[in-house]
């Protein structure tokens, strides 16, 4: 029986981010980048809709131009609610406006080795074992594909990253490394063997697709055409700005905002002129460039403001939203890695996005680290907690407790001590140990989060995919290799 995800259900804290003037300023200028400046699709097919339905097209240089009333038309098209599936049921994830699920980030190149703690490039294996330490933590919801199976062949490496998880986790997948057709449609063909029909299939997605614009407002022919396949299937598909302040967008954080946004819902009105009703969601994961290097950051105030300001704007336009929030840019799981998952995540909640990914990655989603991946799932417990906030009825008030303790007494042998003790939060890896017991061993949250790792590792088993199934999703992926 699979452990219950733990998400965050209805919380009762909130932010304010953007006034809904500001939200309709950023709607407008977004609708008139779209309308006049225009948006950059490299693919014929994706043109050919785009004219049938009334945009603008441009054959030279591949920019589409869209009237503003017809983005929000086929946006309108698009459902505001629907689930991940699960393998197991017990497991769907309903992406309803009132829960945020936490998924590992992808697509590390470098994973640092539990046991050994060498850092070196991924592979297959590593994905599974990866896959299986996100099965237990129950903080994680679903797998965003981790890293990089690098020891297999490249125009199939997507499929055997799917495979890998497949054969270890019954939680939903989303991948963001399909970008090609053939690569897609057996993609598709592995998830209709799960799921057990194409019907079934579009009932209960076990698979959905990420994909990435090319900032500043563009898109990628292979990205674009993979995604109508997905769109097809009936697959929630999600487009991701990665726009970053002063290099791929304006330096401004609105502005910043306006880019992304015309990027992202191109790519969605593309899907519903194609395929109404399919399926869709936000995706965002933007950031500010280093003025001093021009590198990505990975973290800071930029980034934090952005996981709460892209959730306003994807509630705005009634669409489920999955947001890049633990994406930090430290290269070790340290103080940054804390201060930058830690904020993140919570600006993110605090607006109720509906899909948090960044657990286990370091070095801006670079490096994967299983100590990383168990403290962030300690950061997660402690936003659940935190987004309950303070329940006040007859039994949380105690008046009957405080009145048989009185003055000077100790509540902690009390019965209502005994009946709600176990409603408090209790740290795995948090230290609050005294200093003398510390002082003694000196060891603390990294190495108890590596121990950790390395007996899931060892001794955590879960239920294998059924055989002839996993032979099937081989063959698959065989047949695809062959015909290369």
């Amino acid at each position: 029986m699979a452990k219950p995800i733990k998400s965050i259900n209805n919380p009762k804290l909130s932010l304010n981010i953007l006034s809904q003037e500001e939200i309709l300023k950023i709607h407008n200028a977004t609708l008139q980048v779209i309308e006049t400046t225009g948006v950059r699709f490299p693919s014929q097919k994706a043109l050919e809709i785009f004219e049938a339905h009334g945009a603008t097209i441009d054959p030279q240089t591949s920019i589409v131009r869209i009237p503003g009333a017809l983005v929000e038309t086929y946006l309108k098209k698009a459902p505001p609610f629907y689930k991940l599936a699960g393998l197991d049921p017990s497991l769907d994830l309903p992406l309803d406006g009132n829960h945020s699920f936490l998924g590992t980030d992808g697509c590390g190149v470098e994973i640092i080795d539990a046991f050994s703690g060498e850092r070196r490039r991924t592979t297959k294996q590593d994905v599974a074992d990866v896959a299986r330490v996100a099965d237990y933590l129950d903080s994680i919801a679903f797998h965003w594909v981790p890293i990089s199976a690098q020891d297999c062949p490249p125009h199939t490496r997507s499929l055997h990253e799917l495979e890998a998880i497949w054969s270890v986790s019954q939680k939903h997948v989303q991948t963001e490394s399909i970008v090609s057709v053939p690569e897609m449609q057996a993609a598709v063909e592995m998830a209709t063997l799960l799921a057990g029909s194409k019907e079934q299939l579009r009932e209960r997605p076990v698979l959905s697709i990420m994909q990435c614009t090319l900032s500043p407002l563009g898109h990628d022919r292979g990205s674009l055409e993979a995604g109508l396949i997905a769109a097809a299937a009936g697959l929630p598909v999600g487009y991701m700005t990665m726009a970053s302040c002063a290099t791929t967008g304006p330096v401004t954080l609105a502005g910043n905002l306006v880019v992304g946004n015309a990027e992202v819902l191109t790519a969605l009105v593309l899907m519903q002129m194609a395929y109404p009703g399919c399926p869709v969601y936000y995706a965002a994961a933007q950031t500010a460039s280093d003025l001093r290097t021009g590198a990505y950051t990975g973290g800071g105030p930029e980034d934090f403001l952005f996981g709460a300001a892209t959730n306003v704007l994807a509630d705005f336009y009634n669409i489920p939203l999955s947001m890049g929030a633990f994406a930090t840019g430290a290269k070790e799981p340290d103080w940054q890695a804390a201060v930058d998952n830690s904020l993140s995540s919570f600006m993110a909640v605090s607006t109720l996005s509906d899909m948090l990914l960044g657990a286990g990655l370091l070095h801006g989603s670079r490096i994967f680290s299983f100590e990383q991946l168990l403290m962030d799932a300690e950061i997660w417990s402690i936003l659940l907690a935190t987004f309950k906030g303070i329940v006040v009825d007859e039994t949380t008030l105690a008046l009957e407790a405080i009145h048989e303790v009185g003055p000077g007494g100790n509540f902690l042998a009390h019965r209502h001590t005994r009946q709600h003790m176990r409603q408090r939060w209790f740290p795995t890896l948090m230290d609050r140990r005294p200093y003398e017991a510390w002082e003694a061993k000196r060891e603390g949250s990294r190495d108890w989060a590596r121990l950790k790792a390395q007996q899931i590792l060892s001794d955590y088993q879960p239920e294998p995919l059924d055989p002839t199934l996993h032979k099937e999703l081989l063959s698959i992926i065989n047949s695809l290799e062959r015909t290369d």
